[in-house]
Formats: structure tokens, sequence, C-alpha cells
């Protein structure tokens, strides 16, 4: 959609708005309420154009946490079954979306990791249903989630099956933010959960159990971002680009239940 040098522009010190404008093929409105309908918001203000993640204080913004279990690993043939996301605005959590998707087939073995069977989603809304009720939860807003290059190309792929439009909401990964801020052993959700003891009510491969779940080490490793992340495109940037800590040589938890059995 974006030159790399436009695209860059965007993220950073802005581009002058006929520059960007001259860019475009459709009408000047018209593009930016479709980009802002995909979840992408630019703005445009004394004839400079960023995108608002890039002039939007941390403590500002709006992060969605995700979390989807699906009934395959493969977004052309298979679907969402359960998706789950909390919002995060300035370290408190502001909304909560949670919705069981109907579907025909869930095998045995996604059954057993999930504890979701296609019975419990019979009466479920469809599919369409839950990805424009979803659509319009999640906005503009900064989509995060634990691995989140899945859930955000699933979800997107999933829009597009039902007729919606791709997303281009700014996206952050919790397993790159915590790699650079907190040293563990190894960081999957259930292991930092345990580890950090973040969520004692977890119910791990449940859709907002696990978005709550990484919506608490979101907010934990927050509080360890240095003072040059300003904006919320700083921390995506952060996210990337921060040199990752170096990690333990032994798992910790292995220690503690020897010392436990001793």
């Amino acid at each position: 959609m974006f030159t790399p040098s436009i695209l860059k522009a965007l993220k950073s010190n802005g581009i002058d708005e006929e520059t960007f404008f001259a860019a475009l093929d459709e009408p000047h409105e018209l593009t930016l309420e479709l980009l802002q309908a995909q979840g992408l918001d630019i703005r445009c203000e004394d004839g400079v154009c960023h995108f608002a993640t890039a002039v939007t204080h941390i403590d500002d913004a709006t992060f969605c946490i995700v979390d989807v279990e699906t009934n395959g690993s493969k977004p052309g043939k298979h679907q969402i079954i359960e998706i789950g996301a909390v919002k995060v605005c300035n370290g408190s959590i502001t909304d909560t979306f949670e919705s069981l998707v109907h579907c025909k087939e869930i095998s045995r073995h996604i059954s057993e990791i999930t504890g979701i069977t296609a019975e419990d989603t019979a009466d479920a809304p469809s599919l369409k249903e839950v990805m424009q009720e979803f659509r319009l939860f999640l906005g503009t807003d900064i989509f995060v989630a634990h691995d989140v290059k899945f859930d955000y190309s699933f979800i997107s792929a999933m829009m597009e099956r039902v007729g919606l439009e791709a997303l281009q909401n700014r996206a952050l990964c919790t397993i790159d933010l915590t790699e650079r801020t907190i040293s563990s052993y190894r960081y999957g959700l259930a292991y930092l959960n345990e580890q950090l003891e973040l969520y004692k009510e977890a119910t791990h491969h449940r859709a907002l159990s696990d978005a709550v779940t990484a919506a608490k080490l979101f907010k934990r490793v927050m509080k360890f971002m240095p003072e040059e992340v300003k904006t919320a495109e700083d921390m995506i940037r952060f996210s990337k680009e921060a040199k990752r800590l170096k990690r333990p040589k032994f798992d910790p938890a292995l220690s503690v239940k020897k010392e436990e059995k001793e």
C-alpha cells in the first residue's frame, strides 16, 4: 500500500501532506476513511501526516490484547472457534470481548487442548457475525498478542473470508516485548504466567483467559520501558529492534521443584 520510504516516514517524523496524498490512488478523504475502517489511523496536522501511533504517548494509547482458539493451524482450511480480547489504556483494563464461534468440525485433539467441542459452539454466532462485532470492538487500537503473527494473520484471514477488508492495525507482540525486558528461560505464555504469577485463575487455551494473562504480562512489561520510549510507535520499534536479554542457562522452575522434593 505504501512505499518503504513513505511507510518509514509515517512511523517516525512524518511526511508532508502533499507528498502523501499524491502517492494515493483514491480521493484524500475516502482513502483515510477506508484505512481507518481497516484499523489504521493516519493523522494529518499542520501539513504533516503520521501514523497516530507515532504521535500518541504510550499512556494515551489503547492496546487491544487478543487471543484466538482455532480448529487447526491453517487459515485457508480452518477457522476461529473462540476469540477473546482485553483493552488496556494507561495500565488499566477498560473493556473486554469474548465469543465462541459456530463450528461444525472440531477434532478430538483440539477439544482436548481447548476443552471446546463442536457441540459447545452449536448455538454460538456465525464467523461472520463474530468478525463484524470484533472489527467494531478493535477499531483503530493497537493489536497485541502473544505471538502476534499467528493471531493477527488468522483474524485478518477470517475477516476476508466473510467479506470484510484485511486488518491494517499497527501490531505488537508480547513475546518480542518480554524478550527485551524480562530474562526468562522460556517465553511461552503458560510458563511466564507460572513464573511471574500473573493470573492465578488462568485457564490456558481459552481465549479470554489467555488474553487476560497476556494483558497482565503486557502491564508488567510496561514498567520496564526505557525513558526514550515515549510514543506507541516507539514501543513497536523497541519490540523489534532492542537487544534481547540473555536467557538463563538453566530453568529456575526445575531448581525450585528440586528443592521442594528435597
